[in-house]
């Protein structure tokens, strides 16, 4: 799902983030290859709060600083996963069972390489997931990318 270099940034910053009491969810490194953009998304169960943005940008900062993963400049951002939730380990599709999702995977299954529709379960073998009123299960190891379909109800 990640790059070698988005790997690497996620595994430098997921120590720190335990000991600030925060995840990073995903990391995303998008743009132009002279300047990219360095996205961290992180949260807790409780949400994130702009006070934890805040700290995560000046620790994030320091380990970027310390891998200097790029040559040039990029520029970083430090953000709440949003509405429309990234979704990268087993245990983030395990939490968000019954929830609209999208799952892009690495190659066609099934002639398809794009699903959306309600996770149903999600275990070591793979991603279970009603679409189009068909059981679709889709390996761990094939997912590219996938994020919850956020839901806005107005009362």
């Amino acid at each position: 799902m990640l790059s070698q270099r988005e790997n690497k940034i996620l595994k430098a910053l997921e120590p720190l983030a335990l000991q600030h009491g925060v995840e990073v969810i995903t990391v995303e490194v998008v743009g132009a290859k002279k300047a990219p953009t360095v996205r961290v998304y992180i949260d807790t169960a409780e949400g994130v709060s702009f006070d934890q943005l805040a700290a995560a940008q000046v620790w994030v900062n320091q380990v970027m600083d310390e891998l200097d993963p790029f040559p040039g400049a990029y520029n970083l951002e430090v953000s709440s996963p949003g509405i429309d939730r990234p979704l990268r380990t087993l245990e983030h599709f395990r939490r968000f069972v019954g929830e609209q999702a999208v799952v892009k995977t690495t190659g066609p299954l099934d002639g398809r390489s794009s699903f959306t529709g309600e996770l149903e379960s999600a275990s070591e073998d793979g991603v279970s997931m009603q679409v189009d009123g068909q059981q679709v299960v889709i390996p761990l190891d094939a997912i590219k990318k996938a994020h919850v379909v956020g839901q806005v109800s107005f009362k």
